[in-house]
Formats: C-alpha cells, sequence, structure tokens
C-alpha cells in the first residue's frame, strides 16, 4: 500500500476495530486483545506506518532519566569514548526530555561493582544501560531491574544468562577467532612460536571477556589443525616496571616469538615495551583505539588493532532504550558490533559515525 500520511481513524477503518483500540496499541497501553492488536499491527506493516516522533516530544509532559552503569574512565581511553556516544545521542534526544545519569565503578573491583549495583536499586530510573563485570552481582541486579518493570541493556559484553532487552558490542569468541587469522599469515611453522600477553587478573570474574577472546583465538588453530608453539606471558594491569622486567627476561630466552596478541585494550604495555628495546616482531594484534595505541600502530610497533565502536556502543544503547520506552518501537535482542581491523595504512580514515 502506498505510503501517505494515515490518522487514527484511518488505521481503524482499515484493521476494522475502533479509534480507542488503534491509539492503544500505538502506545502500548494494554486492555486490547491479541486479536485486535494483530489486525491494527498488519495495517501498520502495510501501510510502512512510522510514528511523528516530533509530536511525540512536543507532547511528552514526562521526563525520562536513563541511568547508566559505565567503569570509571579517563580522557581518550576506551570508557570516555562510549560516554562520548552517550552524550551525543542524548543531545539529539532533547526534544523528548531524556536526561542521563552516571553510576561509575572501578573496572575488576568486586566492592565498587557492588556498590554501585546496590546504589542502582534505589534510583528512580525509566531504563538503564550497562557494562557489565561481575556475573553475579550483575543477575541480582537485573533481576531487581526487572521486577521493577525497568528494560535495561548491555553494551561491550554480554552475560547471556541476565536476557538483556538488547546487546550492543562484539561477539567476543569471534574477534578472538580473527585475530588468530591475522596472525596466522605471517607464521611460519619452522621459526616462529606465539605469545599470549595475559593480564595477571586473568581468573577473576570480571575478566570474562578476555578468556572469551583466547578461546576464539585458540579455537582458530584447532579447527585449521595448525600445530602452534605459544607461551602465556603474565602482565601486571598498572605497574608498569614490573612489566618492563618481565617483558625483558621473557624475550630475552624466547628468542623465536616473533608474534604476539594481547587479549584487551592494554596492548600498549607490549608496544611501549619493544619500543624502547627495539625488539622487533612480525606481527603483534591487540584491541582498541585508545591514543597511546594508535600511535604505536603508526609507528609500526603494533601490526593491528581490532576497534569495538566503543562511541556508537554508548551511542546505541541508549537509543535502543528510548526507542523502547518512548516510542514503543519493536527490536532486536542483539546488535553486533563489526570487528574492525586497523593497521597503519588505513587508521587515519577510520571514524565511528558518519
Amino acid at each position: 500500500m502506498a505510503n501517505q500520511n494515515h490518522t487514527i481513524k484511518d488505521i481503524a477503518s482499515l484493521a476494522g476495530v475502533s479509534a480507542g483500540t488503534v491509539d492503544r496499541v500505538l502506545h502500548n497501553r494494554g486492555d486490547v486483545s491479541e486479536k485486535s492488536r494483530q489486525k491494527v499491527q498488519k495495517v501498520l506493516d502495510e501501510i510502512n506506518y512510522k510514528p511523528n516522533v516530533f509530536a511525540i516530544g512536543l507532547a511528552a509532559k514526562k521526563r525520562y532519566t536513563i541511568v547508566c552503569v559505565l567503569p570509571c574512565f579517563v580522557e581518550n581511553d576506551y570508557w570516555h569514548s562510549v560516554v562520548q556516544g552517550v552524550e551525543r545521542a542524548i543531545d539529539e534526544l532533547n526534544p523528548f526530555n531524556v536526561e542521563v545519569k552516571f553510576l561509575n565503578y572501578r573496572h575488576g573491583d568486586r566492592d565498587s561493582y557492588q556498590e554501585v549495583c546496590s546504589g542502582l536499586k534505589s534510583e528512580a530510573a525509566d531504563a538503564v544501560m550497562i557494562a557489565p563485570n561481575f556475573e553475579e552481582e550483575t543477575l541480582d541486579m537485573t533481576q531487581s531491574l526487572k521486577a521493577r518493570g525497568v528494560p535495561y541493556a548491555f553494551i561491550d559484553f554480554n552475560i547471556e544468562e541476565a536476557d538483556a532487552m538488547k546487546y550492543i558490542g562484539q561477539d567476543s569468541h569471534r574477534s578472538g577467532y580473527i585475530a588468530a587469522q591475522i596472525l596466522v599469515r605471517t607464521y611460519n611453522k619452522e621459526e616462529d612460536e606465539i605469545a599470549l600477553f595475559l593480564s595477571n587478573r586473568r581468573d577473576s570474574p570480571a575478566e570474562i571477556q578476555m578468556r572469551r577472546r583466547m578461546e576464539g583465538f585458540m579455537q582458530y588453530f584447532a579447527d585449521h589443525r595448525i600445530e602452534v608453539k605459544s607461551y602465556e606471558v603474565i602482565l601486571t594491569n598498572d605497574d608498569a616496571d614490573k612489566n618492563n622486567l618481565i617483558l625483558e627476561a621473557f624475550f630475552s630466552s624466547h628468542p623465536k616469538v616473533m608474534l604476539g596478541v594481547v587479549f584487551n585494550s592494554r596492548i600498549y604495555q607490549v608496544g611501549h615495551y619493544l619500543q624502547r628495546s627495539q625488539v622487533q616482531m612480525k606481527g603483534l594484534v591487540g584491541y582498541d583505539l585508545l591514543l597511546k595505541n594508535v600511535e604505536l600502530l603508526k609507528a609500526g610497533v603494533i601490526s593491528h588493532l581490532i576497534g569495538q565502536r566503543p562511541g556508537l556502543q554508548g551511542y546505541l544503547g541508549v537509543k535502543a532504550l528510548t526507542d523502547c520506552i518512548i516510542f514503543k518501537k519493536p527490536r532486536n535482542k542483539m546488535k553486533y558490533m563489526p570487528i574492525d581491523i586497523l593497521i597503519k595504512e588505513n587508521i587515519d580514515f577510520y571514524f565511528e559515525f558518519e
């Protein structure tokens, strides 16, 4: 049916129901039989109905609060990009009386995460966007949100058991699989060995994503029956001097290690050591476009960075929640981010938003 302006009365006539029924379906007000709802939806689909979002904004008297549960951040880091995406979405949603509140926790700090989760229970939130950290605490928090009828979306990492309204982020296992595919292109079985640079907190419940990436990485070699000799190198998260000693000892005793992968955004820890010591690797793959990672990529120290579009995750997370609570739009459960592969030759042309 040709797309044109249809009134509620027009839709009611086409569906064979009352105008009041159409109004209740459009605004998700309930008290409509499933049969009548299907009749109305069939007509809406046929006429390609799109709500007048500006009219909705002008008519809205309620203010909507979206609470964002995110790790603490510093300028130019991964989570700062997420916040910038959130702020961009809020600017666009200004006519619809949407505001955002941030609750920040220290990543990997269980007490900090528990405190934020507990605090969320007393927040007057219409919807919540969460970057989940610890599984047990996340499940408890989301059960509380479900009981209150508050929709929630996950970004960055998905805890499937929590059954979020939507997940926006990468497929962690697949990204690790692709990281292996990148390295194997320069792998020589007779000459090369591989270093897996891991966090000393690898067994922490907060590091599920890192483990999924590593599982995907190893799965690639198993699927293709490629035998590799690899070593795990355990680095600390925040002690650069100790890491330098660890790396110096490792490379001194493993001269055949020419390939490496870092399963988190701290690839700069390895990159800075290589740059200072003038140790060269044929391939070094890591995650996230932090400024210091990008500088090492441009210098040729890092061979590949896998980008996750954190700004877009924040932006789409807020938009998905407003689609739910204001515009009552149908939604898909998953929005996987592209697995962007950046090298020094294309990094200058990369941007998240059109």
